[in-house]
Order: structure tokens, then sequence, then C-alpha cells
């Protein structure tokens, strides 16, 4: 069991404030890994770094300034991934990173972008954005990281649409919902869709010896 994790995540945009909920939203979706580790006392931080070449470079900077932590980095990948097992080759080929001085398993991604894992949990975008929400629009994949980026966003447009800004809602806007989404939906359903995002809930569990059943 590691004493400390720290993920150095793809997200916030510009502005500490958008930085900080990205953040709350990441630590509410890991919410089963987060408790286990710091019952065990085991440091859990979530860097919101913003752009993700920023979020390479802080990781890269993390593996020197904190050596002794189990230092994880999280990006969309942008594209379809060949092998969930090897993502460093795919961020060297599409981003010309240099991972060479970590692990595999400090490298994960969003497969193919972060708001497929929202297609994952039809029933919470449906709660978060009313009856206005349109669920027809939403493919109907078991896969979600099978869907094209772009598919991705345009299925989440059309679906909300027809939402008004009643309650500060309106239609799908990465900046104002991405964050608060990542606090609804259930990562139970996430994992089952996108094996990316199974496959960093099994590492992070392993680490803190988390058990987490749903995982079984």
């Amino acid at each position: 069991m590691v004493s400390e994790i720290r993920i150095y995540v793809e997200g916030g945009g510009k502005g500490k404030d958008r930085r900080a909920d990205m953040r709350e939203g990441f630590s509410k979706f890991l919410t089963d890994v987060v408790e286990a580790a710091r019952s065990r006392k085991v440091r859990f931080s979530i860097v919101a770094s913003g752009p993700r070449r920023q979020a390479y470079e802080d990781f890269r900077r993390a593996l020197k300034d904190h050596s002794q932590a189990f230092n994880v980095l999280l990006v969309d990948s942008e594209g379809p991934v060949s092998d969930l097992k090897e993502p460093r080759a795919h961020l060297r080929q599409f981003d010309r990173w240099d991972l060479s001085m970590c692990a595999e398993e400090n490298c994960h991604m969003m497969i193919q972008t972060m708001e497929a894992w929202f297609l994952a949990d039809v029933e919470a975008l449906a709660k978060f954005y009313g009856t206005e929400f349109n669920s027809n629009s939403i493919p109907g994949h078991a896969d979600v990281e099978q869907i094209p980026k772009d598919d991705v966003i345009k299925a989440l447009e059309k679906a909300t649409r027809g939402v008004s800004n009643k309650r500060g809602k309106g239609p799908y806007h990465k900046g104002r919902h991405s964050a608060e989404l990542l606090q609804r939906i259930g990562p139970a359903k996430v994992c089952e869709a996108a094996g990316g995002c199974r496959r960093l809930f099994a590492i992070l569990d392993e680490k803190v010896d988390a058990n987490i059943p749903w995982l079984r």
C-alpha cells in the first residue's frame, strides 16, 4: 500500500474556481477510493491542471518533487486507443510526450474524452437536466469508448438542446456542467461501459487496498 496518491488531471480550464470545481468533481467520482485511502491514512490529492499539456508538465514535475507518492496522469485520449494496457505508447504517438520515466500504471486516459463517461449514465444526465432532456439522442453503445469524440459531444449537445436556462442549466456546456456531472454519474456504470475508467479504479483500488465491492 502506498503512502500518498496524487492525480494530475486534464480539465478545469482557466480560473481557480473552475479548477476547484473540477477537483471536487473528480473527488466525488472517486469517492470509494478517496474514502478508503483516507481511512488508511493514505494522503490523496487531485490536481486539476487545466490544459492537457499542463497536466503532463505537472505530472512530470511531481515524479521528482513527490517521488515517494504514487503519481497519476489522467487525460483525454482524444481518439481511439488500441491497447488499454499501454497508454504511454498512445500518448507518445498522439502528443509526442516522453513518459519513459514512469510505469504504465501511472498513466491513464478518458477514452476518447471525459464526456464519454457521462454517456454511460443516462439516468444521471436525465436527472440533472430534467424533463427537457432528450435521452433518445444518447447512443445506446455498451462500450462508450468506441464512440468518436466528436459524436460524443454532438450527442450531448443534441440531447440537451431543448433544456432551458432555468435553474442555471441550459444546453450542455463543458465549463459549467462537467464538474457537476462528474459528481452525479455512477462510477460502477462508467467502469462497466469504459475499460479505461475501470483500469483507473482497479489500479487505485490495489494501491490503497480499498476492496471496492462493485469492482469484483
